[in-house]
Parts: C-alpha cells; sequence; structure tokens
C-alpha cells in the first residue's frame, strides 16, 4: 500500500514556542504555534489540516460513489470544520461539521443526500476519525 508521510519541528517551550509543518511532498510547509492551535493566532495547525484531509477525502468518496451510481458531478466543494473542545483527558477534538455542495445533472434530491451520507461513511478519513464523538454531515445540491 501506499505510504504517506509528514513532518513537525518545535523548538520552545508549549506556550511561548514555535514550529513548522511539512508535508511530504513538499507542496505545503507552515508555522504553527500554541496561538495558532488553541486561539486565533497567525500559522496553520494539526486540525487545520485534518479538516483539509477530510474535506478532500470526501469529496472523492463522493465523486466515487456517484460515479458508481451513473451521476458525474460538475462541481463538489466540501467544507469540515474541526471543533477543538475541552474534556477530562484534555484537548480533543469534539466534532466535525461537514458541509458539502454539488452541481449534479439528472439527480434527484434524495438520492444525493443518501449518496452524500454513503460517502461520510466511505471515507477513510472519516474512518480514521471514528473516535471523535460527532461527525455531521450537511449536503446540498447547486441548482443545474
Amino acid at each position: 500500500m501506499t505510504i504517506r508521510e509528514a513532518s513537525a519541528q518545535w523548538q520552545g517551550t508549549l506556550k511561548e514556542g514555535s514550529g513548522r509543518l511539512r508535508l511530504g511532498s513538499g507542496v505545503f510547509e507552515g508555522a504553527y504555534s500554541f496561538p495558532s492551535r488553541f486561539e486565533n493566532g497567525p500559522g496553520t495547525n494539526p486540525e487545520e489540516l485534518i479538516a483539509a484531509a477530510h474535506a478532500g477525502c470526501f469529496s472523492m468518496a463522493l465523486t466515487a460513489i456517484l460515479g458508481a451510481e451513473g451521476h458525474t458531478a460538475e462541481s463538489i466543494h466540501t467544507i469540515a470544520k474541526v471543533h477543538l473542545g475541552a474534556t477530562t483527558a484534555g484537548p480533543t477534538i469534539t466534532r466535525i461539521e461537514l458541509e458539502t455542495k454539488a452541481s449534479i445533472a439528472g439527480i434527484s434530491v434524495e438520492d444525493f443526500e443518501r449518496l452524500a451520507q454513503k460517502a461520510k461513511a466511505a471515507c477513510l478519513v472519516s474512518r480514521a476519525l471514528a473516535g471523535v464523538a460527532t461527525i455531521t454531515l450537511k449536503a446540498g445540491l447547486v441548482a443545474h
């Protein structure tokens, strides 16, 4: 199977330190810090990268499931919102909200919703994040 990698480097203390996240492909490298993760400071954070991975994975899973049923999407746009909250275990991803909008000719709203829910369950990132208490999906068709 395929192996993907990314790396992180950190210097300093938790609150005053900083680090860099880098994708193994080299297409992204960014700074991260306590403020970028737990406040609204500049830079990225692991949760934002999880959101990007989930949105991308879901969009591809939906494309595959639509194709298996004979539908081709003109476009699919997905936003993933990863919620970070406090629990007794410490900071935790408590919820992920997926919102997708697609332009697809010849599909009913009911069939689209059914296939979108199927994609949410099939997406390998959704399955990898099974420990997240709640993952919701809001799916909408764009007028074609």
